[in-house]
């Protein structure tokens, strides 16, 4: 009769032993969803290359928009063109020599006609030009022709001169015009506030060492009235 109430316990023993084990049994944490891989980026289609007959309307619609520009310039009713001129340099001055006619500074006077001044430095001072006007306007424009661009990089100062001589700059620094390709001639244009004062000439400054080379000016245009 002993054995029976011995063997339960031995039984009631182990049961309470193994539900101790399962409690003890770490829990496992689900596994981390996997992300789902990113869209690879679309590749921007290439632009469509123009063909024979777009690069050639191109390069005519350039020279239309670059003529319609100069043609407005050329014939603006509110611009004059030098009456006078002088220069710090001509080329062919050297040692105190008379200057080829195709380069001083009295082909400046006028419109444009492909005559121009052609300073006698290449890459070292300054140089400047100085032009009079018939009629002194309260100015608002500066348009200086430079045939090819030679030295329209080198530009650094546009000085005014009121009708009491005084001289006023109304722009320094380095020139951001670069040659303009689609012609024959490039225009470096200074555009201001309208002047209080009357403007009777304008002076150019060039820093020969910015931009290589003989430096050309064919004529200035000053905007006013």
């Amino acid at each position: 009769m002993m054995k029976r109430p011995a063997t339960i316990a031995l039984l009631m023993s182990a049961l309470i032993l193994t539900a101790c084990h399962k409690k003890e049994q770490p829990e496992v944490a689900p596994a981390a969803a996997t992300p789902a891989p990113a869209a690879a980026p679309v590749a921007a289609a290439p632009a469509a290359e123009q063909t024979a007959d777009q690069q050639e309307m191109a390069k005519k619609q350039a020279l239309l928009d670059y003529g319609t520009m100069e043609d407005k310039y050329l014939n603006d009713p509110k611009g004059q063109w030098a009456a006078t001129a002088k220069a710090s340099s001509t080329f062919g001055d050297d040692d105190g020599k008379e200057p080829s006619e195709v380069n001083v500074a009295k082909n400046v006077v006028g419109t444009s006609d492909d005559r121009d001044w052609t300073n006698n430095n290449q890459n070292k001072g300054f140089d400047w030009l100085e032009v009079g006007y018939a009629k002194p306007v309260n100015a608002t424009e500066v348009r200086v022709i430079i045939p090819g661009g030679d030295g329209v990089e080198a530009v650094n100062k546009v000085e005014l001169q009121d009708t009491d001589g005084k001289w006023n700059t109304i722009w320094t620094g380095i020139s951001d015009v670069k040659q303009d390709r689609r012609g024959n001639r490039t225009w470096f244009v200074r555009s201001f506030e309208k002047t209080a004062y009357k403007v009777k000439g304008v002076k150019i400054t060039i820093a020969n060492n910015v931009q290589h080379g003989y430096k050309r000016i064919d004529a200035v245009q000053l905007v006013g009235e």
